[in-house]
Order: structure tokens, then C-alpha cells, then sequence
């Protein structure tokens, strides 16, 4: 039976110890190659250190290790007996927050770090409103550094109470938290002698037994068109299938299915992997499906059930998440990148900004820049076919791109 997967990002303010805590997870569970842990043993010694600095392990580029920061998203690959991971280090200086959005777009769960020093600071608030945005169904907050503050309860439960005053107001339903040194892997792992007065699990039991199976949207069929497969070999003469990944939602030969925009319906006949047919397809398979009827189908549409239909309109509200040096411009012209379509689209109107501290609105200063978290109201130039994303995150989101510059410069979610 193939292993469960779980995906997470880590996420917190500079310095907090998310690269450390990664290597510190990778070391303990055994999952590094041995040029791995030569490679950061050599980079420890070349900066004056006495000891293994496991966060060289995914600082890979050079300014991150000079700086001892991390500037882009890592991603690291491990797995234990239970289950495999994939690990999604995001940076934490508060110009590089695009990067942690990216990084949590597809996560089941954000593990957000606190220096047990410093407590929740303006960017463990930043990150926790955009793992609530980005509807991230768990989020596990660690407080690090316990060595540092004498391993005192007192200040565990004050930084639990400050964060769950805070979380309140995000709708965040699953919350956990667990005090560590990832420097020197209390609780990490093992549970901790120095941490006695603390009688939940370890962060690796969390991660291995979290309940995710339910994170899926598998009730609204969608099927976004990537690529229409025709080979016309000898073989596969007549073959015809359109690839792409599940959106949501369950697929199996026999369904009824309609082809948006065009509405024509037709038949599943077979659903093809990479070795062999499937008897179902569920999220995030990418999988081929191929249909009864050859219909004129192409990148960018959408295969649904007949009784599940999607909205499909032009006028669109949205919560972003601004990326670019350059400010929103209203009445601006974007691209609009929307699950495998892309549209024109301009901004209608800018409605508020969200004031990270307070979360309150800003209604009269209203101009969007980078790292603003921003709702606003745009129209397309074509009709797309979407759910709201508390619904449906492949269908929910979407992207911007300036016209000029091809740059990728706000990631939103539709409400």
C-alpha cells in the first residue's frame, strides 16, 4: 500500500530557526545522504563554526548562506515508515513574503516557528492571516528556542495564549502547538527530558498522524484541460485523451460528464496513469481521460458533472496578496491566469486593505503594495469557470501578470 502524503510549509520571522529546524527533522529521521551532511560539515567549518549548522542543509543559494537567511522557497523531500513528506521552507523577511505564499498555496498544513525571545511578532501575524487566507486546513505553531528563555513554561503558555487570542478572528479550526530546541532537537524527534512539563507529542508524531484525508474537496467534479493527447502512432491511431490533474472531486468511467464552455456532454470511457487504467481519480492525480464522444475540446476548459455545474461569469471578487515593487494600478490591465486559462481582465475597483496587526480595514488609503493584502473587484475579458476558493483551491484561485513585464505580480483567492 502506497504511503500517505503530506505537504507543509514552515513559516515565521527572520531567524527563527526554520532552515535549522528542517535540517534538525532531515538528520534525526535519518534522511539525508551522507555528501549532504559532508557538504554542510565543510560550510559549518568555513564560517568559524564548532558545530554542524544543519540549516546549510536547504540555504542552498550563496546569499542565504552568507547571510545565514533564507531569500527563496526550499523544497525538501523526506519519509518515514508512516508517511512521506514534502517540505516547503519559506523565507522570512517581510519583502520575501511573496515567496511564502507561493510556498503555502498547496500545503496541508503551515508550521509556523516563534522564537520563545521575542513571541508573536508583526510577521508570525502575516503568516498566520495568509495561512488562513490560503484556507491551509491545519496549522501547527512551534515555539523554538525553549533553551533560551531557560525552558520555562510560564513563557510556552503566554506565547499559546497571545497566538490563540489572535487566531481567533482568522477561522482557523485546527491549531497545535509544541515547544522545541530545533538547534538541538528537543521535541523534535525525541521527546524532551528538558521540556518535562510538557505532555503532548513530539513535532514528528504530529506530522505523522495528522488527519488529512479529508482536506480534498471530492464532492465538486472539476477538471481543468491541460493538453489534448493525440500520438497517431500505428498503435494508438485513433487514440484521443485530454491530460491534466483532478481538481477536485472523484472521476470514473461511466460518468456523465459536460465540457465547459462549449456545454456539449459526453461519457468517460477509460481514465489512463502513467502505467496503467484507473477504476477512479481523485486530487492531486494527473491523470488522461478519455471520452465516448470526440468533442472539440482544448487547453483551458473544464470538465464537470451535469448536475454540478460551476459559476461561470466575468465580474469577480477577490482577496490578493500584492507581490510586485510596482503599486496596483486601478483601472489597471492584467493577465489573469486562472486554473489552465488565460484571460485579460481589469480592476474595477480597490474596496479595502487589511491592517495585518489589528486585521481591521483601510478604506481610505488605498494604495495596494507589495505584500498588501488587499479585497478587490475586477471583470474578464472571457467568462471563467470557478468556485469560491473556500470551496475549491483550483478552481478558487488565481494569479496576475503584468502585460509588459510577463511578471507574476499578486496571487488571489475568490470570494
Amino acid at each position: 500500500m502506497e504511503k500517505e502524503l503530506l505537504a507543509f510549509a514552515t513559516a515565521g520571522s527572520v531567524d527563527d530557526g526554520k532552515s535549522t529546524l528542517i535540517g534538525r527533522l532531515l538528520y534525526d529521521t535519518k534522511a539525508l545522504f551522507d555528501d549532504q551532511l559532508i557538504h554542510a560539515e565543510k560550510a559549518s567549518r568555513r564560517k568559524g563554526l564548532s558545530f554542524t549548522d544543519l540549516a546549510l542543509i536547504t540555504d542552498g543559494l550563496r546569499a542565504e548562506r552568507e547571510q545565514g537567511i533564507t531569500i527563496d522557497v526550499a523544497y525538501r523531500y523526506f519519509s518515514t515508515p508512516k508517511r512521506k513528506f514534502i517540505i516547503a521552507d519559506t523565507p522570512g523577511h517581510i519583502q520575501y513574503t511573496r515567496n511564502m505564499v507561493t510556498g503555502a498555496s498547496t500545503v496541508n498544513l503551515a508550521l509556523i516557528l516563534i522564537d520563545a525571545r521575542n513571541g508573536v511578532v508583526e510577521q508570525t501575524r502575516r503568516h498566520a492571516l495568509i495561512s488562513s487566507l490560503l484556507k491551509v486546513p491545519h496549522l501547527l505553531v512551534c515555539i523554538n528556542k525553549m533553551d533560551l528563555v531557560d525552558w520555562k513554561e510560564k513563557v510556552y503558555e503566554k506565547i499559546v495564549q497571545e497566538f490563540n487570542e489572535f487566531s481567533a478572528r482568522l477561522g482557523i479550526s485546527d491549531i497545535q502547538y509544541v515547544p522545541i530546541c530545533a538547534l538541538e532537537g528537543d521535541n523534535v524527534v525525541e521527546s524532551s527530558s528538558r521540556l518535562s512539563w510538557y505532555k503532548g507529542p513530539t513535532l514528528l508524531w504530529i506530522l505523522e498522524n495528522l488527519h488529512i484525508s479529508s482536506d480534498y474537496n471530492l464532492i465538486d467534479c472539476r477538471f481543468p484541460v491541460q493538453y489534448v493527447i493525440r500520438p497517431q502512432t500505428q498503435e494508438n491511431h485513433d487514440y484521443r485523451g485530454y491530460a491534466g490533474r483532478i481538481g477536485s472531486g472523484v472521476f470514473k468511467p461511466g460518468d456523465k460528464v459536460v465540457a465547459l464552455p462549449a456545454g456539449f456532454s459526453s461519457t468517460i470511457t477509460a481514465i489512463d496513469s502513467y502505467k496503467t487504467q484507473l477504476k477512479e481519480a481523485f486530487p492531486p492525480l494527473s491523470v488522461v481521460i478519455r471520452l465516448e464522444d470526440d468533442l472539440d475540446i482544448s487547453r483551458g476548459d473544464m470538465l464537470v458533472r451535469p448536475n454540478n455545474l460551476p459559476e461561470i461569469g466575468q465580474d469577480l471578487d477577490l482577496m490578493i496578496c500584492w507581490f510586485s515593487t510596482k503599486p496596483l494600478v486601478s483601472r489597471g490591465k492584467y493577465w489573469l491566469k486562472h486554473t489552465t486559462k488565460q484571460v485579460k481582465c481589469i480592476v474595477k475597483e480597490l474596496l479595502y486593505k487589511i491592517n495585518i496587526n489589528t486585521l481591521h480595514r483601510i478604506e481610505d488609503n488605498l494604495t495596494i503594495q507589495m505584500n498588501d493584502i488587499a479585497r478587490i473587484r475586477i471583470r474578464t475579458s472571457q467568462p471563467v469557470f470557478w468556485d469560491p476558493y473556500s470551496r475549491s483551491k483550483t478552481t478558487g484561485s488565481v494569479i496576475f501578470i503584468d502585460e509588459a513585464s510577463n511578471e507574476t505580480v499578486a496571487a488571489g483567492m475568490i470570494l
